[in-house]
């Protein structure tokens, strides 16, 4: 058990989720709000928590987090990757079984900006040859 509050970062798309552990019974609040009322969709409740359920001790937690930028998506894998980041803080031996689940690797990918001269990132303006 931490004796202070640990501060980690997760990041996905441009969603940025800082979240602070504590000792407490497994309440997860995001931006003032418990994660299933924050999150609409089931998939990214699922995704949000998923580290916990891995390690099957979350309940020994709480975490208070704070999301902003992206969309729910972004913001959930966001979540994810602070959550292991703060379990692996609190406790190295678990970073085999997180590392295992794929929780530790942070998501690189971003939408593509768009160029000058044409309406997207990839596509172009409709070529007339007369």
């Amino acid at each position: 058990m931490p004796s202070t509050a640990i501060q980690t970062t997760g990041r996905r798309k441009t969603a940025i989720v800082s979240i602070k552990l504590s000792p407490g019974t497994g309440v997860v609040t995001v931006n003032g709000r418990d994660v299933n009322d924050y999150f609409t969709t089931t998939t990214s409740r699922i995704e949000a928590v998923k580290p916990l359920t891995v390690i099957e001790g979350g309940k020994k937690f709480d975490f208070v987090c704070k999301a902003i930028g992206g969309g729910s998506t972004g913001q959930a894998g966001a979540l994810s990757l602070a959550i292991a980041r703060a379990l692996i803080k609190d406790n190295p031996e678990l970073r085999p079984v997180l590392k295992k689940g794929g929780f530790l690797r942070r998501d690189p990918r971003m939408k593509e900006r768009k160029k000058s001269g044409q309406p997207g990132a990839r596509k172009r303006f409709q070529f007339s040859k007369r």
